[in-house]
């Protein structure tokens, strides 16, 4: 029935498209569109290393201690916490979608700060980071030795070294998970020399 309107009359449905189109461009201009819009959590991760301790040692000295302090930080949605054997505490704080990230890592180093005297002196010494991070990977690199003359081990262990603290000096970059073994040295000593 419509369909015979613009079939028996042609130069109808080329003035409607032209029309419908034209409206179109009108509007397509004047909404308002956010190139990259806040579509996931912000977080802010928070790890300390509590070395030789075992992971019940760690969260019972370290990561409850700031997650009792954490907890309650004004936007926070939730807390995710982990303790491992190797003594490292890394506890993820998850904010509400369009909350100032940089406001929101402030208040938690603060946090921080106040529960930093009730941890052991190893981790005091160790230091406490508080980094923000936003949970969507931007880019992902690889490192690769052209003629082979360097393992994954060496190459691993340059990018921790030389390329990590330098990349997160660059303005705009959260942070680096650098997915390498670490270096380790076995030594054994001799009794008798000692």
């Amino acid at each position: 029935m419509i369909a015979d309107i613009f079939i028996k009359r042609p130069v109808t449905a080329i003035v409607v498209s032209i029309v419908i189109v034209l409206v179109g461009l009108i509007s397509l201009s004047t909404l308002p569109v956010a190139q990259y819009p806040d579509i996931t959590p912000p977080t802010v991760a928070i790890s300390g290393n509590y070395f030789g301790a075992d992971a019940q040692t760690v969260e019972q000295t370290t990561t409850t201690a700031i997650e009792s302090q954490v907890n309650g930080t004004p936007g926070m949605t939730f807390i995710n916490s982990n303790s491992t054997g190797s003594g490292q505490s890394s506890i993820t704080v998850t904010f509400d979608v369009g909350t100032n990230i940089d406001l929101a890592t402030l208040d938690v180093q603060n946090r921080v700060a106040v529960a930093e005297p009730g941890l052991p002196d190893a981790v005091k010494r160790l230091g406490i980071t508080t980094r923000k991070r936003n949970p969507s990977i931007m880019i992902a690199l690889a490192l690769y030795s052209p003629n082979g003359t360097h393992d994954a081990l060496f190459l691993g262990n340059y990018a921790n070294i030389y390329l990590k603290d330098a990349l997160l000096r660059v303005k705009g970059v959260g942070d680096i998970v650098a997915r390498a073994d670490d270096f380790g040295m076995r030594i054994w000593l001799d009794p008798q020399k000692l």
